[in-house]
């Protein structure tokens, strides 16, 4: 039997995300009113509901597209969410325990080889790698917006160039929280400590998932397969997706 775990956020309104969400709601009654008729005129005095959402392609749990880092990736074009190859969204999963990592410090190759060794794995094309801070329990709170580690840019070529195509994080962004960034750049000047998880994608593509979740239900770090399909906005640079892991239990 198949089991299916969700490793998605719930998209709404919160303290986590840094943009509001609004859901305007056009109720089962009120239904019946834009369509020229009365409730009354459906049965048990009811039309059906919709709902207008505004958010931005990067709240709730969503995948990062090439074009979202740069205009090329590799000298190409770079990919929007729509011409993601779908066949990068569905693979085995590898869960990395990198909880040890402080907030607002850098998840570097050593932290990633030490969690690869762990798990007794080595990285293969097509894995898909889910970053496992912890940060996902201040999910609700303002915290979840600047308390959590960041990869590197020299992890994320490391595991890019080792073949996967999807890295996965328990927390607001891949990068390290925003504030830590901009703080070290105000220090030192040094422009290459801005976003450099998301800037390597510039020199190879690579897809991010970025607030997913529940990584502490897996029951191993491997031995799962991930299913990231995400919602193809035309040429947009991210776009929301449900993130699941299937396991096979008997």
């Amino acid at each position: 039997m198949t089991r299916v775990i969700d490793l998605s956020v719930v998209t709404r309104d919160t303290p986590s995300e840094a943009t509001p969400v609004t859901v305007e709601l056009l109720d089962h009654r009120t239904g019946a009113t834009v369509l020229g008729l009365s409730p009354e005129d459906f049965p048990d005095g009811m039309a059906i509901s919709n709902e207008t959402v505004t958010l931005t392609t990067h709240t709730g749990t969503h995948m990062d597209a090439p074009l979202h880092y740069g205009p090329l990736s590799g000298g190409r074009p770079a990919k929007s969410i729509d011409q993601v190859p779908l066949e990068w969204c569905y693979g085995p999963g590898v869960r990395l325990d990198v909880r040890h990592v402080p907030p607002g410090d850098g998840i570097t190759v050593r932290h990633l080889r030490d969690a690869l060794a762990a798990e007794r794995h080595e990285l293969s094309p097509g894995d898909i790698v889910l970053l496992w801070t912890g940060a996902d329990e201040l999910w609700g709170s303002a915290d979840y917006l600047t308390k959590y580690p960041g990869l590197t840019g020299e992890g994320t070529r490391f595991l890019v160039e080792s073949g996967v195509k999807v890295i996965g994080i328990d927390a607001w962004g891949l990068d390290r929280p925003m504030q830590s960034m901009i703080e070290e750049y105000r220090r030192t000047g040094d422009s290459a400590v801005l976003w450099p998880a998301h800037i390597y994608g510039r020199t190879r593509e690579y897809l991010q998932l970025e607030k997913i979740a529940n990584l502490g239900a897996l029951a191993a770090g491997t031995g799962f397969r991930v299913a990231c399909f995400p919602v193809a906005v035309g040429g947009a640079g991210a776009g929301w997706t449900r993130v699941v892991a299937l396991t096979d239990e008997a």
